[in-house]
């Protein structure tokens, strides 16, 4: 049955669009009216009266993708956003790219020209459909009207099913205005030809990979963002303790298993711990989980885990072989796979004797005590990597979005967070996304702590989303590591360009914080000294609004450890060993 009771059978489309989306579980939408899309909006008006759904107006349409974007990420639900055509449909293009690359479930509805208009390059008509051909994984136009809830409930489908990605549907102004008879698609409707999934796990899989265990006394599991799709937290934790295997992380990895374990390495790659990029580069067996052997992972691919035998599974057959040749190669869901692999274990009733990799686990941990996080030595300035792990001390069940940049890479560092609580571009790099990311977390958990790491430069490409956070009473707090300049740009230009600081400052034009929070009604703090760390800290948490810290840093801190591109990770710049036996009692699980 329908939601209202229409005068006559007839429905339009705007109405069987928000009928769709409420039987679909939709309970917000992330988004920014303008004229093509005026029919849905009038109709969403009628909707939120009645308490079916809530609209969380943006102010930018990037910010509002990059929302549900969060929201997603955070719930493993789908997330939806609203947008014009023209300008406000070409405004999501990088939020999709965004949600793209990382593998997030997004459903993106853009008003259209008229379907007569279609093609004349009418006003605010743009082919967003074409443009964004590359970047989403399935895209319609909405010519038939009633096909329109068919094409919602594949949209679903699609964006969360196998690997997820980002769907869009452009709908023509005339369409949410037509009106017609409306029978709501159920999923056994859904058929899409060629559209199908298959593991290609079998019993003697499990053979394999138990003979390569087994022959290994250097194992690593390298595990990426599939896990934490595939809610595979537990099975992943058991199957390591299992058979006493440590784990390294990529960027969307981090959650998977508590970083203060005995056998987690923390993240990989360009800017991942030493003992991790040690681990990859001597392991003789490597078992990657949902992972795509990205570049900023592997470093010169040649050189990465050159030494080891690799089982690499992950629900997309385009992943496997792409870079990296596996010994083993299993097409399916991460869970799925380890779960099914384990009751093998279980029932051919195999004890693994942990002496097997206990000299391994004793050179890591060799590693981990030569060559820990650490927070630089000047006392006197303030530095991002003490107040992040001031913060993990703090909060640390707390929803953490990040933008990009150093900030990131120490925030990947030094914060230990639980699965589904780290939300950070990765793939795209996608700077101003922590701030409108941060918004469509805290929509979603609206009880929980959520925190925006974010830096000067980032945290300005998408400011004006303070005024969403104002307007809904969130209280999202948002850390901001001021060094005055792009500061990973800047790092780069240090290390490969000669020290030419083009265009990277921002110190000049950039806005007081204090003010621009004031601006918005929330709470702006400011800490410059490390002696009042503690003390700012405990005030900005205990705020009970939405609150912005500036944090004054050292403007010339570098992020390390460092991969430079073309060399291997074993070839890492700033690797210092530790220095004193009383410091390494003082970092003792710094970056865990």
């Amino acid at each position: 049955m329908c939601h209202f009771n229409n005068l006559s059978d007839y429905f339009t489309g705007a109405y069987i669009l928000m009928d769709s989306l409420v039987r679909h579980e939709v309970s917000h939408i992330f988004g920014y009216p303008g004229g093509a899309i005026l029919p849905i909006y009038d109709e969403l008006f009628r909707w939120e009266q009645n308490s079916l759904i809530k609209h969380i107006l943006c102010r930018h349409e990037q910010g509002a993708v990059h929302a549900a974007d969060g929201y997603a990420r955070s719930t493993g639900k789908v997330g939806v956003c609203f947008a014009t055509s023209g300008p406000g449909a070409t405004n999501l293009v990088t939020g999709i790219a965004t949600a793209y690359m990382d593998s997030v479930p997004v459903v993106l509805i853009t008003g259209q020209v008229a379907r007569p208009f279609i093609g004349t390059d009418a006003f605010q008509e743009v082919d967003i459909f074409g443009i964004t051909l590359p970047i989403v994984k399935h895209s319609y136009v909405v010519r038939d009207t009633s096909k329109l809830s068919k094409i919602i409930a594949e949209s679903f489908h699609i964006a969360r099913s196998g690997r997820p990605g980002p769907v869009l549907i452009d709908i023509p102004k005339d369409v949410g205005l037509e009106k017609l008879i409306y029978t709501p698609a159920s999923f056994d409707e859904i058929n899409l030809p060629g559209y199908s999934f298959f593991k290609s796990f079998k019993s003697n899989n499990c053979n394999a990979i138990l003979d390569l265990i087994k022959s290994s006394s250097q194992p690593l599991l390298y595990v990426g963002g599939g896990a934490i799709i595939s809610e595979a937290s537990d099975i992943i934790t058991h199957f390591s303790n299992s058979f006493s295997i440590p784990i390294t992380t990529t960027l969307t990895g981090k959650g998977i298993i508590n970083e203060n374990h005995s056998l987690s390495l923390g993240m990989l790659g360009m800017h991942g711990t030493a003992y991790a990029n040690f681990a990859v580069s001597e392991c003789d067996l490597l078992i990657a989980l949902g992972v795509r052997f990205d570049d900023r992972v592997t470093g010169k691919l040649d050189e990465f885990a050159c030494n080891a035998q690799v089982i690499h599974i992950d629900i997309d057959p385009a992943e496997l072989g792409k870079n990296r040749i596996p010994q083993i190669a299993i097409i399916g869901d991460v869970n799925s796979v380890l779960s099914d692999f384990m009751d093998y274990i279980q029932r051919i009733k195999f004890s693994f004797n942990c002496d097997q990799t206990r000299a391994w686990r004793d050179r890591i941990l060799l590693w981990k005590t030569q060559y820990p996080l650490l927070i630089p030595k000047n006392v006197e300035l303030l530095c991002a990597q003490e107040i992040l792990f001031f913060i993990s001390k703090l909060k640390p069940n707390a929803y953490i979005t990040t933008d990009v940049g150093q900030h990131q890479m120490w925030a990947a560092q030094f914060l230990n967070v639980l699965p589904r609580h780290w939300i950070s571009s990765s793939g795209l790099g996608t700077m101003g996304y922590g701030l409108p990311a941060a918004i469509g977390v805290q929509i979603a958990h609206p009880d929980k702590c959520v925190i925006c790491i974010s830096g000067d430069a980032s945290f300005q490409m998408n400011l004006q989303e303070l005024a969403t956070i104002s307007q809904h009473n969130l209280p999202i707090k948002i850390v901001i590591i001021n060094n005055k300049w792009q500061g990973m740009v800047r790092q780069w230009q240090q290390a490969f360009h000669g020290e030419r600081y083009s265009h990277s400052n921002m110190e000049k034009g950039s806005p007081n914080f204090m003010r621009l929070a004031q601006s918005f009604d929330i709470l702006g703090l400011e800490l410059e000294f490390r002696k009042d760390i503690s003390l700012i800290l405990d005030s900005f948490f205990s705020y009970k609004g939405a609150a912005i810290l500036n944090c004054k840093v050292n403007e010339e801190e570098n992020c390390y450890p460092m991969v430079a591109p073309g060399k291997s990770n074993s070839q890492m710049i700033g690797v210092i060993k530790s220095p004193s036996k009383n410091l390494k009692n003082t970092i003792k699980n710094f970056g865990k």
